[in-house]
């Protein structure tokens, strides 16, 4: 089977990269910019005609779709190409994939829910109420899989990281060896997802065919729940760089464009009962993550 996935050269694409070698399936792996030696076919997401030449002549049945638009504060000034890559692409995806007889795998993100009052997991079921121009437009691409009807598995995940490309744990690796003191916001709570985690479960599910039958949207990160605070302390303990002294903040002394969730965990029931897949907990996997990040930098 003949398998697409976008956005190769991202932190999740580069990750799918890895764990799918040896599969039995053939992965065309695409971006916008060729990078050469990573084996990438260049691709616009954004024009149609392209997205549906690629997916017809290559016979592709399922589309991994890796690209969005992440930046949540610029978002707020450049809503026409947040939609474009949000909604727009992910319709071009959909609507080819559908028209060749396959499934789309779509990436989401917890802010389509803005946080959640209460205090409890969020669940798949649960009215969207984005905060932003960033979840809303990822809602718009929810909305369009749907409107497209085509087959489809839709993720939503939070706080996404990995050794490559700009993410928390690189930022907080740099400014913990480099700063005596740094101030962490402790009133925004969730669950860091190691996009490793999320590809190997992604690759499993297709590799064992466990998606037959089970369209829908599903909630994925790391098990456990901390805040942005803990999430900086525990990189630092496992990189070492204890000298630097992490204190807790409020989020007003952080003034963004677009209010963050004070409260963002997902539920991840219906994806554990439906496809049995083990899902690490956050320390375990920020632990795995790091001693990978040290292992590149050997020489």
């Amino acid at each position: 089977m003949n398998i697409l996935v976008t956005g190769a050269n991202g932190q999740l694409g580069r990750e799918l990269r890895r764990v799918s070698a040896g599969s039995r399936d053939n992965y065309v792996f695409t971006d916008v910019t060729e990078i050469p030696g990573a084996g990438t076919v260049m691709l616009d997401v954004t024009r149609r005609d392209d997205v549906e030449r690629l997916i017809m002549e290559r016979d592709i049945k399922i589309v991994i779709n890796c690209v969005a638009y992440t930046n949540v504060d610029r978002a707020e000034d450049d809503r026409e190409c947040a939609e474009r890559l949000n909604s727009g692409a992910v319709y071009n995806l959909a609507g080819a994939i559908g028209r060749n007889g396959g499934m789309l795998v779509h990436i989401s993100t917890d802010y389509v829910f803005g946080g959640n009052p209460c205090n409890t997991p969020c669940r798949e079921d649960e009215p969207a109420c984005p905060a932003g121009v960033y979840g809303q437009t990822k809602l718009q691409g929810e909305e369009a899989v749907l409107r497209a009807g085509c087959r489809y598995l839709i993720f939503r995940t939070a706080w996404l990281y990995s050794e490559y490309g700009k993410n928390f744990l690189r930022t907080m690796l740099r400014l913990t060896a480099g700063k005596k003191e740094l101030n962490v916001v402790f009133d925004q709570v969730g669950t860091p997802t190691y996009a490793y985690d999320l590809a190997e479960a992604i690759f499993r599910i297709i590799e064992d065919r466990k998606y037959e039958g089970h369209d829908g949207v599903y909630h994925y990160s790391n098990e456990g729940v901390c805040s942005w605070f803990d999430f900086a302390k525990m990189i630092a303990e496992y990189s070492g760089n204890t000298r630097c002294d992490i204190r807790p903040c409020h989020s007003d002394e952080f003034p963004s464009k677009v209010r963050r969730p004070s409260y963002s965990v997902l539920d991840k029931t219906k994806f554990k009962n439906t496809f049995g897949i083990r899902i690490p907990y956050w320390t375990d996997s920020l632990k795995r993550c790091i001693e990978s990040i040290n292992s590149m930098e050997q020489p």
